[in-house]
């Protein structure tokens, strides 16, 4: 077996006193030397010894969707706690027999769990040279005294207890309580106290830390774009490598909050519920580096994937509307991820442009995101997709288009449509060019009304998803020509319309920049009817509505 560097140094030294003793000392005083030398060798061992130590890991992870009664259900804090297990299995050395995952259940299994994982560290800790790492990770409901796990309750003093009173070397505890409301929603519903652990300024025990998602008057919050918490999110990516910030290849407790602590107030920093900032309370006097994922080692089951620099990146699985992997932040400087082999989905957004698109990962082998092989698009495409950085986006649109009859005809005038718009982030505006047809017939002539429209229109719009709700106002002109069929003698007139209309629609976006939209528009329009005896005409003040069905294309 090959010495260690200390073990080789203690060996030469005492090799060495023993060579003097032998060549120049006796007795009592060669006596005194060779003790003197064992001491040291003996002693630089047992620093080896203790350096090597074993160290067994064993995690419990708890995710609950469920509230009490009037709290509104969670989506992901069940799937943020499958994420953490994963992640700690396959890149933190944690045994499959000594991670517990604990989906939807009560208050009592959930300390009835903590209680026997604790008995078993006792165990692990009576063997000679061991050392425990316990991680606890919660995802849920809570407020300032206790986790809710549906009606049931779990005191965070008793928790903090069960915590601080482990046996194990390191103890670890990770908080994302939340509580609800929409796209971004308040892990909770109304304000309540503060949720704090009233940690000391050093935490007591060697070895102990607390993390939780906000600060004690903040809310947490989850992301449906993300389908997972803001904090959970960042500290996963961070576990997969994003937060390695001295690219050693692994990464440890403090650059993990780090990374989590900055990403979390800058995705939250554009959510309607406002900043949300994680806190951090520990305490590892005389311990070095704590490491929770070792991202750089290779194993043949996963692959080292180096994202591009200067782009926000989100990693996909599967597909683009599969569930989000990994982020690395544009200002992020370890830019690489250890991932699962199989399909993923790319999307590198930068300030005026985002790349996306599918990337194999290959198990046991190291690749890079190539933004040449990804398509390129402007975020003028995806104005009306929501998201991102918004600048401005172009239309073209063709439809069909009917209102219903004015005075100047018995029948709806139908026909089509085409328009040009230029939609910014709210705002829009949009110019139609509008051809319909009517008719009316007695018994003695038969009209045919032909109505060429311009129609003007800004507008408002509200995105929700790919669905997008607008309202608009403007003027428009339409030009009336009628053509007459009789038996005696009629000739064609021709009329100039100018119109007022207010309306409201919505465009469904269907990818790859098309869309299809309807809207229902009031117009009122000032009309020349009739011809007085003395050929005057007559203006009037008539009301019609108009519905237009439309297909179109952003670019």
């Amino acid at each position: 077996m090959t010495c260690s560097v200390t073990c080789r140094v203690a060996w030469s030294c005492l090799a060495r006193m023993v060579h003097q003793s032998a060549s120049g000392l006796c007795g009592d005083s060669a006596s005194r030397a060779i003790r003197r030398a064992l001491a040291l060798f003996l002693g630089l061992w047992s620093l080896t010894a203790t350096a090597k130590a074993e160290v067994a890991r064993f995690g419990l992870i708890v995710g609950n969707n469920l509230g009490a009664a009037h709290e509104q259900q969670l989506r992901y804090a069940e799937t943020d706690a499958r994420r953490v297990r994963d992640v700690l299995r396959e890149l933190g050395g944690f045994a499959p027999a000594n991670l517990l995952l604990l989906e939807g259940e009560d208050a009592e299994t959930v300390r009835a769990s903590l209680i026997s994982l604790n008995a078993r560290i006792r165990q692990h800790m009576a063997t000679p040279g061991m050392q425990v790492l316990f991680f606890l990770y919660y995802s849920g409901h809570a407020d300032a005294s206790s986790l809710h796990m549906g009606e049931t309750r779990l005191a965070l003093s008793e928790l903090r207890e069960l915590v601080q009173g482990s046996a194990a070397s390191f103890r670890i505890a990770v908080l994302d309580a939340c509580r609800s409301g929409s796209l971004t929603r308040r892990k909770g519903g109304k304000r309540v106290e503060p949720f704090a652990l009233e940690a000391e300024e050093a935490l007591p025990g060697e070895g102990l830390a607390f993390l939780t998602a906000s600060s004690a008057d903040e809310d947490a919050q989850e992301s449906d774009a993300l389908r997972a918490s803001f904090f959970t999110h960042a500290l996963v990516s961070g576990l997969l490598g994003a937060a390695d910030a001295n690219d050693d290849g692994q990464v440890v407790l403090d650059e993990a909050y780090r990374h989590a602590y900055q990403a979390t107030v800058r995705s939250t920093s554009r959510t309607l519920t406002g900043l949300q900032h994680p806190t951090y309370r520990y305490d590892f006097r005389g311990q070095g580096d704590l490491v929770l994922t070792r991202p750089g080692r290779r194993d043949p089951r996963r692959s080292h994937l180096q994202v591009p620099p200067g782009l926000t990146t989100l990693l996909l699985s599967g597909g683009p509307d599969g569930t989000v992997v990994a982020e690395v932040g544009a200002r992020t400087p370890q830019r690489t991820l250890s991932l699962r082999a199989g399909p993923y989905f790319v999307r590198a957004r930068g300030r005026d442009v985002v790349y996306e698109g599918p990337i194999q990962v290959t198990a046991g082998a190291s690749s890079e995101v190539v933004l040449a092989d990804l398509e390129r698009i402007e975020y003028a495409r995806l104005v009306r997709k929501g998201g991102g950085v918004h600048r401005h986006a172009h239309a073209l649109e063709l439809g069909v288009q009917g209102a219903l009859p004015l005075p100047n005809s018995e029948t709806p005038c139908v026909g089509a449509v085409a328009g040009y718009a230029l939609d910014l982030q709210r705002l829009g505006v949009r110019a139609r060019l509008g051809l319909c047809t009517a008719s009316s017939e007695n018994a003695r002539v038969r009209m045919r009304l032909m109505g060429y429209s311009l129609d003007l229109r800004a507008y408002y719009t509200w995105d929700f998803g790919p669905l997008a709700v607008e309202v608009g106002l403007g003027p428009g002109l339409t030009l009336f020509t009628q053509d007459f069929q009789t038996r005696g003698e009629a000739r064609d007139r021709v009329a100039v319309s100018p119109f007022l209309a207010v309306g409201s629609g919505a465009a469904l976006d269907l990818g790859h920049g098309y869309y299809v939209s309807g809207d229902l528009s009031a117009e009122t329009h000032l009309l020349r009817l009739n011809d007085g005896a003395l050929g005057q005409r007559e203006d009037e003040a008539v009301f019609t509505l108009r519905a237009r069905l439309l297909a179109g294309t952003r670019f």
